[in-house]
């Protein structure tokens, strides 16, 4: 199937340029050029007041003419902007106010000004009354809160979004249907979409729904690494596995999104592979289970102790003759467990109140 896309929201191209000069792993002859590209987005959406933000934090050099000239345009334009809102109000209907309104805090979105786009969005939604249009402006404002990774913004918008909708669809069931290009391009959708299924799918489940779906197919050879991580952990293939595991991981750390998570995903899929390899066996040397993932046998043993007593293993070690042990428990075993830890807590909390009330 041939995907047909659309570029890219420049702003969150922007975004991400941004995101690299502060990224300790690129290189300085990088960062000049980035640097001088995000001078010239800047430059030409006139973004006066996201300029002097980053002017301030030494990302870019001050320019007083260029500063000088974006202030006069955004001057110049938001002057038209509030005699076309004047002139929509006194002269026109409720459609062409709101679409009035909807240009000005566009505008602030375009120069970067992220208080007064949200002062202008309360105007513009109680502008807005038909829930396409209303799904318009949270897609804005999403936009908005991706280019300022403002979390709080991005979640308020998402719940409201949820609320319009009668259900939430998950990145699965929108692989076919994905057109929102001006977020990020359809091999970056597929990209995250292969990551979280691998720690949140079971293995059939991958198999149907990932690995044999033509969407994720026609693209997935685009991305390095990908295709190999995922076939190789289906396969049990996991030195193969581990090798692509490593040249992903810089793809990780260099994404915008997935950055401030790194360590979190990396802990969870390495979890996903080595229950895996266990669920096989009742009991394997840590030998054995090295020479498998191309490691050595400390750095193996290293590696289980600390999922084991982080509770992501259910085995144990036996050191005295080098052996791991499976310890599943059942169904019943581990809801018994949940409930006494449960019941612990909340007796602690009762423990804790009561010393209040006596006081």
């Amino acid at each position: 199937m041939e995907i047909q896309e659309q570029p890219q929201q420049p702003h969150l191209q922007l975004a991400n340029k941004l995101f690299l000069l502060s990224h300790p792993d690129v290189q300085d002859m990088e960062k000049v050029r980035l640097r001088e590209e995000v001078f010239a987005s800047v430059k030409a959406d006139d973004m006066a007041p996201l300029y002097e933000i980053l002017v301030s934090q030494l990302v870019l050099e001050l320019d007083d003419r260029c500063l000088n000239s974006m202030r006069t345009n955004n001057q110049d334009e938001l002057k038209k902007l509030n005699e076309k809102i004047a002139d929509a109000e006194e002269n026109l209907g409720e459609s062409e106010v709101r679409e009035a309104h909807l240009l000005k805090f566009l505008f602030f979105i375009r120069i970067g000004n992220k208080e007064k786009a949200l002062e202008q969005l309360k105007l513009t939604e109680t502008k807005t009354v038909a829930v396409g249009q209303k799904m318009d402006l949270l897609f804005y404002t999403l936009q908005l809160g991706f280019f300022c990774m403002d979390f709080d913004l991005i979640s308020k918008s998402i719940d409201k979004a949820k609320s319009l909708f009668e259900r939430a669809d998950i990145f699965l069931d929108s692989i076919s249907t994905f057109t929102t290009y001006e977020i990020f391009p359809y091999d970056i959708f597929v990209f995250y979409t292969v990551l979280t299924s691998i720690i949140s799918l079971d293995r059939v489940s991958l198999k149907q729904k990932v690995m044999d779906a033509p969407e994720i197919l026609s693209v997935i050879g685009k991305i390095p690494y990908l295709s190999e991580i995922l076939n190789s952990l289906y396969d049990c293939q996991y030195q193969s596995f581990f090798t692509a595991f490593v040249g992903l991981t810089e793809q990780i750390k260099s994404d915008r999104y997935l950055h401030p998570h790194f360590r979190y995903y990396m802990r969870e899929i390495r979890t996903v592979v080595y229950s895996q390899f266990l669920e096989s066996y009742k009991s394997v040397t840590i030998e054995a289970m090295a020479n498998a993932f191309g490691v050595t046998v400390d750095f193996m043993d290293l590696e289980l102790s600390r999922f084991i007593a982080a509770g992501k293993l259910h085995c144990n070690i036996d050191k005295v003759s080098g052996v791991v042990e499976t310890n599943r428990p059942g169904a019943k075993n581990s809801l018994y467990q949940a409930t006494l830890k449960e019941g612990d807590f909340l007796l602690n909390r009762i423990h804790k109140l009561s010393h209040v009330i006596d006081l």
